[in-house]
């Protein structure tokens, strides 16, 4: 599985839990959400990831 796969599962799987958890837990884990989109959104526009750098050195291409 490639990285760009990789990354869009885990962010996908982390905005899911955190309005399911925003939902039933607490609206402060929507905050979570936020940060995901704005990780998202800086990725796009520098055009460099945390996470791609981390999946990167745990050995996937």
């Amino acid at each position: 599985m490639s990285v760009d796969r990789t990354l869009r599962g885990i962010a996908g799987f982390f905005i899911l839990l955190s309005v399911a958890l925003g939902f039933w837990a607490s609206p402060l884990w929507y905050l979570l959400t936020a940060f995901v989109g704005l990780n998202l959104l800086q990725s796009f526009l520098t055009n460099w990831c945390p996470m791609m750098w981390f999946l990167k050195k745990a050995g996937l291409q």
